[in-house]
């Protein structure tokens, strides 16, 4: 997990409750659990703990290099305490893994440091990391044991379904508020409902929902492991549950319909026949003089690329690379390249469909491929390809995907294939931008910068 901590304290004023669904409907309301972010260590307070901290106390392992493989061989002795099936582990509410966590942006200007950018704001990147943080947390609320120590599962993050912007500029002297629960729960998985809220004018507004696929796994995080099923208490949850559900059924007939597997639809096949004749050369009349029309780019002429040695440092609870810390940099090369092209400092809208195919292991080689797949007005659609290769092995295997939605200050030009396979990732970025739940009509200046 990132190097941020999180601090156990009593319900603040000002803050405020779970949100109606997670309090309708029990004869006994909880208080939520209410964290704070912090970097560095915080003062001895009774029941207060580190982000890590908690995480190791949860999953039982050390925050020392050589300790922690040795602590990882332990956890074979919990593989006993998994469950042999759904039906005997005991249902769950919503309300059991809500969590309420603060990062005190503006009450602790320390902090500010690993969140600022160059433009004053707040970099997003680290926000994609602690929503990540936040994520496994939630599922280990919704999993935990109460008479166990250590859970005997492995928490990881299997998909980022949907990451919405608000109507919201992050300021980086005012705090900010994160909400989260477990809101779908299959056989081994979890979707988890995040948002992020920021304070202004003496209460918090929403700034982004976020929708993230957990999945467990078992002690030595080789196989899939049951999880607690989850039961809606009123129609605001069963509508959340439903969703998830929905959301599920969308993801697979997003991937049977993947241009990897399929032709493209009629209407795309068009589209890409004419963008081809949009470019042919009308003094030659050839299929191989291409010229580019007024106001575009070869898609070809916008990459790029970034390399990054996989560190220790940067190793989650499961000895492995932390997703947060791909997202990161995933995100920032994204930026960078939206930047590039635009020719102004773009805004993030939305983040889409990121899917953890393989674990990243410590000591790997990161090669990280960023590239402008669609635009359309003031909107770039950035795809980053993410894959690994051992320092013995250069066999290079892709590990993630990611899809950027920006926006920038003034219009982009167009951008055009002119392989077939750029063909196709300029229609699977079309897809992924008309995907978006994000009005189109949203401002710049209320938009997020890295």
């Amino acid at each position: 997990m990132r190097r941020a901590a999180l601090r156990l304290c009593a319900l603040s004023k000002g803050l405020p409750t779970p949100a109606r669904g997670l309090t309708q409907g029990s004869q006994e309301p909880q208080t939520p659990r209410i964290f704070h972010i912090r970097e560095g260590k915080t003062s001895i307070h009774m029941g207060s703990w580190h982000v890590q901290d908690k995480l190791r106390e949860i999953v039982g392992v050390s925050t020392n290099w050589r300790d922690h493989v040795k602590a990882m061989e332990e956890r074979k002795l919990l593989l006993s305490s998994l469950a042999d099936s759904q039906k005997s582990l005991s249902p769950r509410r919503m309300k059991d893994s809500y969590i309420e966590v603060l990062l005190p942006l503006g009450s602790e200007p320390e902090l500010r440091e690993k969140y600022l950018t160059v433009q004053n704001t707040v970099r997003f990147g680290r926000i994609l990391e602690d929503l990540d943080s936040l994520g496994v947390l939630i599922c280990y609320m919704h999993t935990r044991i109460p008479s166990a120590k250590m859970s005997p599962l492995s928490i990881v993050t299997a998909l980022v379904d949907k990451i919405d912007m608000r109507k919201k500029s992050l300021s980086p002297e005012q705090d900010i508020k994160f909400s989260g629960h477990v809101s779908w729960v299959g056989k081994t998985s979890m979707e988890v409902k995040m948002q992020m809220f920021q304070l202004h004018g003496g209460e918090f507004s929403p700034v982004l929902g976020a929708t993230f696929v957990m999945v467990a796994r078992d002690s030595e995080n080789k196989g899939p492991a049951f999880v607690n099923p989850l039961i809606p208490e009123n129609p605001e949850e069963e509508e959340l549950f439903k969703q998830g559900e929905l959301n599920k059924g969308r993801r697979v007939a997003f991937s049977s319909t993947s241009l990897l597997k399929v032709a493209p639809s009629a209407e795309e096949r068009t589209t890409i026949h004419d963008m081809f004749l949009n470019t042919l050369d009308p003094k030659t009349i050839s299929f191989q003089s291409r010229v580019l029309p007024p106001n575009a780019v070869w898609m070809e002429n916008s990459k790029l690329k970034s390399l990054e040695i996989c560190h220790p440092q940067e190793r989650n609870i499961f000895n492995r690379i932390f997703g947060g810390f791909l997202m990161r940099k995933a995100y920032e090369l994204a930026w960078a390249t939206a930047c590039s092209f635009g020719g102004s400092r773009p805004f993030i809208v939305a983040v889409d469909d990121i899917m953890f195919q393989k674990p990243v292991e410590i000591g790997s080689l990161l090669f990280l491929s960023s590239q402008v797949c669609f635009t359309q007005n003031n909107y770039i659609q950035v795809r980053v390809h993410s894959e690994v290769s051992s320092l013995q092995n250069k066999e290079h295997m892709t590990t993630n995907v990611f899809h950027f939605t920006f926006m920038s200050e003034k219009e982009v030009p167009l951008v055009f294939p002119k392989t077939y396979g750029e063909s196709m990732l300029y229609l699977d970025g079309q897809r992924h931008f008309n995907s978006m739940s994000v009005p189109v009509t949203l401002r710049k200046d209320d938009l997020v910068k890295p």
